[in-house]
C-alpha cells in the first residue's frame, strides 16, 4: 500500500506560488480544502481548481464526489501517480512543470529588428508586451512579487512570431521588476515552455499534473 505524506516537501513553495498567481490574475486567494488548496476561479472554462503538493487521500475523495466539468485537480507529481488516485471519468491534461530559478543578475531584454517593448506596473503586477512596428501584439507576460516569491505568469508568443527570442525578452523584461533578491523565482511551464526556460537557467522543481472531467459535448 502506498504511503501518502501529509506534508509534502513542496507544500510551502506551492502555496506561495499559488497565492502570488491569484494576485497576478486578480483571483480569490486559495483556501485550505481536503489537505490541499482550493481556488474559486469562477470562470466559464474553470469554475475552480484544487491544488495538492503531492499525493493525498483528499484527491481521491474529490474525484469520487465531483461529477461536473470545468473543475480541475492539480498535483505536484507525475501524471501516472495522479491518474492512479482518481476515478476513470477524470482525464489527464497536458503535462506541466513547476520550475524555479534563484535570483541573479537580469539580462538586458534583446529584441530583433521590427519589434518594440512596453513594460508597465500597476498595483504590484508587472506586464510586459512586445509589439511589431504596426502595433500588433507579438508576445506578452506578467509577473508579481508576493510572499517571498517572484512569479512569472502567462508568458506567450503569437505563433507567427515564435523562435525569435521574444519569450526570453519578455522574461528578462519582467525580471527587472523584482525588488527583493531573496525572492525565489517560480513559474509553471508547459512542455514547450520547459524547453525555453531550461535554456534560461531554470530548473524543474516538480512535475505538475492535472486532471479534469471532459465536458459532455
Amino acid at each position: 500500500m502506498r504511503t501518502l505524506s501529509p506534508t509534502p516537501p513542496d507544500a510551502d513553495l506551492l502555496e506561495r506560488w499559488l497565492r502570488a498567481r491569484s494576485v497576478v490574475r486578480n483571483l480569490p486567494q486559495p483556501v485550505p480544502d481536503r489537505g490541499g488548496l482550493r481556488v474559486d476561479t469562477g470562470m466559464p472554462q474553470e469554475l475552480r481548481r484544487y491544488v495538492f503538493a503531492g499525493p493525498s487521500p483528499g484527491i481521491t475523495e474529490l474525484a469520487r464526489e465531483i461529477d461536473e466539468p470545468y473543475i480541475f485537480i492539480k498535483m505536484c507529481g507525475g501524471a501516472a501517480l495522479l491518474e492512479s488516485l482518481v476515478t476513470p471519468k477524470w482525464q489527464l491534461q497536458p503535462p506541466g512543470y513547476l520550475m524555479t530559478k534563484e535570483p541573479g543578475r537580469n539580462p538586458i531584454p534583446s529584441l530583433p529588428p521590427g519589434y518594440w517593448l512596453q513594460v508597465q506596473t500597476e498595483a504590484s503586477v508587472t506586464t510586459a508586451r512586445i509589439f511589431t512596428e504596426d502595433d500588433t501584439l507579438a508576445a506578452s507576460g506578467y509577473a508579481v512579487e508576493h510572499e517571498g516569491v517572484f512569479v512569472f505568469d502567462r508568458i506567450a508568443t503569437a505563433p507567427a512570431h515564435q523562435h525569435q527570442g521574444l519569450g526570453a525578452a519578455i522574461v528578462a523584461a519582467l525580471g527587472t521588476a523584482q525588488r527583493s533578491q531573496a525572492a525565489q523565482r517560480v513559474l509553471v511551464a508547459t512542455q514547450a515552455g520547459r524547453a525555453l526556460y531550461s535554456t534560461l537557467g531554470w530548473s524543474v522543481h516538480s512535475h505538475y499534473s492535472t486532471v479534469t472531467i471532459k465536458p459532455p459535448f
